[in-house]
């Protein structure tokens, strides 16, 4: 791995959830796609509460009045100027886009990270793939989970991405037969997953009475 290339706390944290959430041959999602974006907004979460930016204050969400130099500025400026406070679920509904989605791919795709794939349907560019290109950032994640899974030490983004990936249904493909007990150990003091996987819950519900 040379200078150029991207370790894996190179990334930020929904870049590293979304590269584990794709696959690598095809581009496509490994999760569905509420799971997906409903991630990326956690890990909005956990990214700016990593930086110093927001924290967990009794149920809500507030503001530090800490700045930072993130991508996720626009998110942190939404948090900071809300009228009132919101919970850590409500700020997941919120946040989560499928545009931040497609951005935060293009963000790696001029990284070299993943490539830009296009496919057209009658001559019209309809969907976009993000096969992997760079093994090495991925491979470097999965490193620091897998140690964190076999009970090596995990520092607070390798422990706020396994969180992530664990109630996303993620950590599933990529660790089959981890340890779950472990992963329960690390996400259990995690907000930011909490709050996702109660949004996830929360559309599984919708998505359940609508079908009935």
């Amino acid at each position: 791995m040379d200078a150029q290339t991207p370790k894996a706390w190179d990334l930020s944290l929904p870049q590293a959830f979304l590269l584990l959430a794709t696959n690598d041959a095809d581009g496509e999602p490994e999760v569905p796609q509420p799971a997906l974006q409903a991630g990326v907004a956690g890990a909005i979460l956990a990214e700016l509460e990593l930086l110093g930016a927001i924290e967990l204050r009794g149920k809500h969400v507030w503001a530090t009045g800490v700045d930072v130099d993130s991508d996720y500025r626009e998110q942190l400026e939404l948090i900071r100027h809300k009228a009132r406070p919101h919970t850590p679920k409500r700020w997941v509904s919120i946040l989560e886009s499928r545009a931040e989605v497609h951005r935060i791919y293009e963000g790696m795709a001029v990284r070299g990270i993943v490539d830009h794939v296009g496919e057209k349907h009658l001559g019209l560019f309809r969907t976009t793939r993000y096969p992997e290109k760079d093994h090495a950032p991925e491979a470097a994640l999965l490193n620091n989970i897998g140690e964190a899974l076999r009970g090596g030490g995990a520092d607070a983004r390798t422990t706020a991405l396994t969180a992530l990936a664990s109630v996303t249904g993620l950590l599933d493909r990529l660790f089959p037969d981890a340890d779950r007990s472990r992963a329960r150990e690390l996400a259990a003091d995690h907000w930011p997953s909490h709050a996702v996987a109660e949004e996830i819950r929360m559309i599984r519900v919708v998505e359940a009475e609508a079908a009935s």
